[in-house]
């Protein structure tokens, strides 16, 4: 797909369509309004006859509009024009690159990113356009037989207001494209089947990476080495499977840039079946997207490879099956962490804990700026929160805020929840230095309270991402989340 950005009035666009937006009760945009001029009132025409009234997602296609030179003109209904803001441009975008899949155009130059968007610039509208059309164009191709990417779409134009905003569409536009290209890497490895994406491939999508860019260096950690390092929290979640466990520690800009790097921790728990303590059989199938944490770090590193941002940058994902056998985790084990603290096993399914614990523990020999950690944690955040944000705990006020910020930009949302020390009691055991679980009070929160322990003083933030890392029904799939988040917080970072 090539995207380009270019200033022009829309009715002298060669293209194969122009898009337009139509406000409810028929009002045009400026774009339609100057289309409806140049037809002679064509336009409008059509809308008093009833075609279309401008009602949120109605599209209309139109071929042979009188005095332009394209072949087609889309228009987009956008609703309310009081009402337009950053869910509404979305849904527009959505709709119209939608019908554009039924069409047979093969160039389109969409307008609707001159439609004011209260709060939102030039930048947010071009960005999320090429969102919304690299979202409608991916397939998952492995191994079920689909029909590919929509092969006839082969460009997209945005239309700027002046020539003086060209420069900054066109650096949006590589910036959208690399943020993509990392989100539906996440999006893939995600959709792969379990026994595809195991720990090992997961390694071998890291060492991939490294291959395609100079930047980037990997080192894989096997049982062995982990042992070495005392990280017996880590070790316990894979006993009872026949994967050997990774633990895969990705590099980015350390040869040029020297400051202290950001560290990303991803949960890497390729399959999940709860371990001895089994989790119910419906949607079982689902617990392969528990590994969308390390999938977000592979991708985040895909995007700033391709946007080759000044920063130094360290991934860290702990990868392991969950599975019962005579040999797996009991509850009621006490395994010894990295860090030499103890841990009493209650529930062998809360695994993911146990692999970011190490993890954590790790990440602090690199004497880190910050620590970020993905992770499909709880159900309890589900819960809490739905589908629409990732839960967002942290012990530093700004590093919060800077994420949540993030989020706000790309509409990769996270919402902020409490972090209180009174929550830590429940982490009591009397056979070792913690319990894994809290209890069924504050789950998420109790998690998060589990991991803080190994951060200790580290500036460190944790994202639940159990909500928001896929989709269940009939649109089931991985959503590629939070690598939106994750890659404007990090270009904010060197901005």
């Amino acid at each position: 797909m090539e995207y380009a950005a270019k200033s022009g009035s829309p009715e002298k666009q060669r293209v194969a369509c122009v898009i337009v937006g139509v406000f409810e009760h028929r009002r045009l945009s400026d774009a339609a309004e100057t289309l409806d001029k140049a037809s002679g009132g064509v336009l409008g025409g059509i809308l008093r006859r009833g075609d279309m009234d401008g009602k949120p997602e109605q599209t209309l296609l139109l071929h042979n509009l009188p005095n332009t030179l394209c072949d087609r003109v889309l228009l987009v209904g956008c609703g309310k024009e009081r009402e337009f803001d950053d869910a509404r441009y979305r849904q527009a975008s959505r709709a119209a690159l939608r019908a554009l899949r039924r069409s047979g155009a093969r160039d389109v130059t969409t307008y609707l990113t001159e439609l004011p968007v209260r709060g939102r610039d030039l930048a947010w509208k071009v960005r999320e356009t090429v969102v919304a059309c690299e979202e409608l164009r991916y397939r998952f191709h492995a191994p079920k037989e689909e029909d590919g990417p929509d092969t006839r779409l082969r460009s997209l134009t945005v239309g700027v207001e002046s020539r003086r905003d060209l420069d900054d569409a066109e650096a949006t536009l590589l910036t959208a494209q690399a943020t993509t290209a990392g989100t539906l890497l996440a999006r893939h490895l995600g959709n792969l089947p379990p026994n595809v994406c195991t720990p090992s491939y997961l390694a071998d999508q890291a060492l991939a990476l490294a291959a395609d860019n100079p930047a980037i260096t990997v080192q894989i950690l096997e049982t062995a080495d982990m042992e070495a390092l005392g990280m017996g929290a880590l070790l316990s979640v894979a006993r009872g499977s026949r994967q050997p466990p990774k633990l895969i520690v990705l590099e980015y800009g350390a040869e040029t840039h020297k400051n202290r790097p950001v560290v990303l921790v991803g949960k890497g728990v390729t399959f999940d079946s709860g371990g001895i303590s089994l989790k119910p059989g419906a949607a079982m199938d689902e617990m392969k997207f528990d590994m969308c944490g390390a999938a977000s770090v592979l991708g985040t590193f895909k995007a700033v490879s391709q946007l080759k941002l000044p920063i130094h940058l360290v991934g860290i994902i702990p990868s392991s099956e969950n599975l019962p056998d005579g040999n797996a985790s009991k509850p009621g084990d006490i395994v010894t962490s990295m860090s030499g603290k103890t841990i009493e096993i209650l529930n062998t399914d809360a695994e993911g804990r146990l692999l970011l614990c190490d993890a954590l523990t790790y990440a602090k020999r690199y004497e880190p700026q910050v620590i970020i950690d993905i992770a499909t944690l709880t159900g309890a955040c589900v819960i809490a929160l739905g589908s629409h944000a990732s839960g967002l705990f942290s012990n530093d006020p700004a590093l919060a805020k800077a994420l949540l910020a993030a989020g706000e930009v790309t509409g990769d949302r996270a919402w902020q929840m409490p972090l209180w020390p009174e929550y830590q009691k429940q982490l009591d055991s009397n056979f070792a230095d913690m319990a894994n679980i809290g209890g069924r009070e504050a789950g998420s929160v109790t998690a998060a309270c589990f991991l803080w322990r190994f951060v200790e003083d580290q500036r460190w933030a944790h994202l639940d991402i159990a909500g928001t890392a896929w989709k269940s029904g009939k649109d089931k799939g991985a959503t590629g989340r939070p690598v939106p988040l994750l890659v404007e917080y990090l270009r904010q970072q060197v901005a």
